[in-house]
């Protein structure tokens, strides 16, 4: 098995575990920083490892247009090529291509869809998705689905659920037939998605779809698009218990440390979210406030700041005293403000170490917690 659980939460329903992939054992709950294009924005991997995360995620839709998977295979998988010898997992490029909206065309066979950087066609069947991310070398491979946009008419919501299958049940011939040669431990790992929206019927019908086709983890798709955080919770509520107890569970592309802590209590082993990177580069920085409960107030755990705001213009305080990063405890918020004022790349890079200390540092508070 590539998933133990180590102890379960006699108050929710969070777990902490272990997940184990070609590359190493990663505890779990984590969060994975984004590495999209195989570069976490402003930063090495250097820096990454200092973090120790244990595994990044890369996007397979950007790496195929970007420099092409075929390149990365050539320069000896992702891994080299980064320089990055811990786990990845690629996202199969479902969600962009969802978020191209009137540039792409769903079909059964597959996608159609023009390049967002110079407008060339492509055409990905569910089996190229996997193809491209053995060839990336990902440690984790996502099935290739559809992600629906919230709110959606339910009759659409079905026909997607349904098509959802039909690709995953081709992702997991083809993952099957590419890899059968391989011995278990030199595997990568296949995870189905669940999608559904926020029919509970349909959610169900899903997860149950895919336990009869057989994955190595579970991801919940299609959630932070549109919909409200109640609704979410709502969704997590039934989903979890919907999935094997024995295999990760993954929600993708959440979110604010509120949502991690809530989903966690739901059951969810790992995230991803571009929020403390993103966020970082318009100066928005992520604070624990050594207050308040981590179960029942998570947002009164951490505070976020506005560098660019004059209050800082003359606080000489360090970015962050506790930091393992020098560079955060020995510049000043001011002078961090100054960078941002002035656009010094700098500014982006230290408040990126930041946020991810911050939400890494989050992830450990919740295992000890648990």
């Amino acid at each position: 098995m590539s998933f133990k659980i180590l102890r379960q939460s006699k108050k929710h329903r969070a777990r902490l575990g272990v997940l184990t992939t070609r590359r190493g054992k990663i505890q779990t709950p984590f969060f994975m920083p984004i590495a999209t294009k195989a570069a976490v924005k402003s930063l090495s991997t250097l820096d990454i490892e200092k973090l120790r995360p244990g595994i990044v995620l890369s996007n397979t839709y950007h790496l195929m247009i970007r420099p092409g998977e075929k390149l990365v295979k050539k320069a000896g998988g992702l891994h080299e090529f980064m320089k990055w010898d811990h786990s990845i997992l690629t996202d199969s490029g479902g969600f962009q291509v969802f978020s191209l909206g009137h540039i792409r065309k769903i079909q059964e066979e597959g996608v159609t869809f023009n390049s967002h950087v110079d407008g060339k066609k492509f055409f990905v069947r569910p089996e190229d998705s996997i193809r491209i991310q053995l060839d990336l070398g990902s440690d984790i491979i996502m099935a290739f689905d559809e992600c629906v946009a919230l709110p959606a008419e339910k009759r659409y919501v079905e026909k997607s659920v349904e098509l959802t299958t039909r690709w995953a049940r081709r992702c997991k011939k083809y993952f099957d037939k590419s890899t059968l040669r391989q011995a278990q431990r030199d595997r990568s790992l296949l995870f189905g998605i669940v999608q559904g929206g926020l029919e509970k019927d349909l959610r169900i019908k899903s997860a149950r779809d895919l336990q009869t086709i057989g994955f190595d983890g579970y991801a919940v798709g299609g959630l932070s698009v549109g919909e409200s955080e109640q609704e979410m919770y709502k969704c997590l509520d039934y989903i979890t218990n919907e999935l094997p107890i024995d295999r990760p569970r993954y929600l993708m592309g959440v979110g604010r440390p509120e949502n991690i802590i809530n989903a966690v209590k739901r059951g969810v082993d790992m995230f991803d979210c571009v929020i403390p990177t993103r966020e970082a580069r318009h100066g928005r920085l992520y604070f624990f406030t050594g207050k308040g409960d981590l179960w029942t107030k998570p947002k009164s755990i951490y505070k976020t700041e506005n560098i660019r705001l004059e209050k800082f213009k003359e606080d000489f305080k360090p970015i962050n005293k506790n930091s393992i990063f020098p560079e955060l405890r020995m510049y000043s918020m001011a002078y961090l403000r100054h960078l941002f004022v002035t656009e010094e790349p700098l500014a982006i890079r230290l408040a990126t170490l930041n946020n991810l200390e911050f939400y890494l540092g989050l992830m450990e508070k919740i295992r000890n917690n648990i």
